[in-house]
């Protein structure tokens, strides 16, 4: 049997022989290098960043371009940390799941601890603050999702936690944010050393969100009393506190159980897929795609590890913008957004199986191509046209990759005003361009809509994904009944004026009445849903 920790790796021969590639790095050499000098630290020790971000560092480590590893902190499902990392010694088994079938696999090794980052784990908590006044510390990374951000709820007001923590101050926080805060201000009392704070999670002008937030947080602490000027000033200083920009881009979904099968074939002593009880699923091992982007705004006050060695673009802000604009507005993540309700309402559980549906292909080749492509934000270092044939033709359609439409689903009033509002905006700003001829957006804000309504295009039940409005909105569209067209009325009168929700007035974009009869088409009967895709994709 295969043993995913540092005893059961020390036999390499049965490794090799079930292909699996290990670490080239000496591991306690590396563990002993981070605990004397820590560099790194990641915040969301989920699966993005076992499939994904410790990869790369993993790459530097085995190329001998570093010699520290990452320290992964958890702060939202301590199962994580409890289930995954301490009983694996923060091993990850990475499986890339190419288009051919074929599974690469590989030990990641480059986490040197994994700790929970609550004050209600005592040693957990000492041991990063401890970590946060080392002057070596060069940068905290973080992929939480967009809500980690969030410290206000959809009417402005601030979240319970968050009330509580400015209300305490930084020595028992809560939210992350005000975790972060704390922890930053650590740093300051105990040398004020720079440091770089980087959002990796896949929402646009992620930085910005972090710093809006941690700003906030340590601005209200200063006002009242918990915190001394100079702090404010530090996290100010870009020279001391940087908040880089980055894109992401890489589909790691919930661990597969034709993964988990397969390595159960070839001995692998334990591939449990686990489900904690804060609904994440994830085990030992983590699957994902093979294609792969991360562009990050250059600015690092302390230095920073040379990941451009393993594939990552350093640049400005200008073209980091570019970039994350044209995946998340126009190239991929509107793509998906139509898949993921249009595969909810016409009955599939899997991203590829959709790409088999020539109509949902169809839909998604016009809003990319022919929506999209005339307002992309060209970055120069991606070539956008490229980058939609791949999604359309090579990432989306991989069977081996088991994403889902209803995981898409996830928050989509968070993203919805970005990966098709921005669009919108580019349409009204350009003289050559008319809002009022979008075709596609439109049907998938109509989609979006009619998905909320909880019945599928058979007039069946169907379970809606978590997002933060699902309850406000399908108040909002509670008159609206399957078979009866008309009893749209003027439900979606405030919610397609909602320049909260889409970024602009879409009635001013001249697309309000144009969603108003889509919806109407789709809400006629049974398979109405197809039927109205069909007559407007001919």
């Amino acid at each position: 049997m295969l043993s995913l920790n540092r005893e059961g790796i020390k036999d390499k021969k049965p490794w090799q022989s079930a292909d699996i590639e290990l670490p080239q790095f000496d591991i306690d050499k590396m563990m002993a290098c981070t605990a004397k000098t820590p560099t790194w630290i990641h915040f969301g020790a989920g699966n993005l960043f076992r499939g994904y971000i410790a990869a790369l560092q993993q790459m530097l480590l085995d190329n001998g371009k570093a010699e520290t590893g990452i320290i992964a902190v958890e702060s939202y499902d301590h199962e994580i940390i409890d289930r995954i990392y301490s009983p694996y010694d923060s091993f990850a088994l990475l499986v890339t799941m190419q288009s051919d079938g074929a599974l690469r696999k590989k030990v990641i090794g480059s986490i040197a601890e994994g700790l929970v980052g609550d004050f209600s784990r005592e040693v957990d908590w000492s041991r990063l603050n401890a970590l946060f006044t080392s002057p070596s510390l060069q940068m905290v990374t973080f992929t939480v999702t967009e809500k980690g951000y969030g410290i206000r709820n959809p009417a402005g007001d601030y979240y319970e936690d968050v009330r509580r923590d400015l209300s305490n101050g930084p020595s028992q926080p809560v939210h992350l944010m005000a975790k972060v805060t704390s922890l930053a201000y650590t740093r300051y009392k105990n040398g004020a050393f720079p440091i770089a704070l980087v959002s990796m999670d896949n929402c646009s002008h992620n930085g910005e969100k972090l710093q809006d937030a941690v700003l906030e947080i340590a601005g209200k602490w200063v006002e009242n009393g918990f915190a001394d000027k100079g702090f404010l000033k530090y996290i100010s200083d870009p020279n001391k506190v940087s908040f880089p920009r980055s894109m992401i881009d890489k589909i790691t979904p919930r661990p597969s159980e034709t993964v988990k099968d397969s390595l159960d074939a070839i001995g692998l002593e334990d591939t449990e897929i686990l489900c904690t009880a804060k609904k994440t699923f994830i085990a030992p091992f983590v699957n994902t795609e093979e294609a792969q982007y991360l562009v990050v705004e250059d600015s690092f006050p302390n230095g920073r590890a040379p990941l451009e060695a393993a594939g990552v673009y350093f640049t400005d802000r200008s073209t980091v913008d570019k970039a994350d604009k044209m995946k998340v507005c126009t190239c991929l993540n509107p793509l998906h957004t139509a898949l993921a309700v249009f595969g909810c309402l016409l009955g599939y559980t899997g991203i590829a199986d959709e790409m088999k549906d020539t109509t949902l292909k169809k839909l998604i080749g016009k809003l990319g191509f022919e929506e999209g492509l005339p307002v992309v934000a060209d970055p120069g270092i991606i070539n956008p046209e490229e980058f939609i044939r791949k999604v359309i033709e090579e990432r989306f359609p991989n069977p081996y990759i088991p994403d889902t439409p209803q995981r898409i689903a996830t928050d989509t009033s968070l993203k919805i005003g970005i990966r098709f509002g921005e669009t919108i905006k580019s349409y009204n700003e350009r003289m050559d361009l008319e809002p009022s001829k979008l075709i596609c957006v439109p049907l998938v804000i109509a989609g979006w809509f009619r998905y909320l309504l909880g019945v599928d295009d058979n007039g069946e039940t169907m379970s809606l994904s978590p997002d933060p409005m699902l309850e406000e909105l399908r108040m909002q569209l509670s008159g609206i009944k399957l078979g009866y067209g008309d009893s749209i009325g003027d439900s979606l009168k405030s919610l397609l004026s909602n320049e909260r929700i889409f970024g602009s007035n879409l009635y001013d974009a001249g697309l309000g009445e144009k969603i108003e009869g889509y919806l109407r088409e789709m809400t006629a009967g049974k398979h109405a849903v197809r039927a109205t895709l069909e007559k407007y994709l001919k």
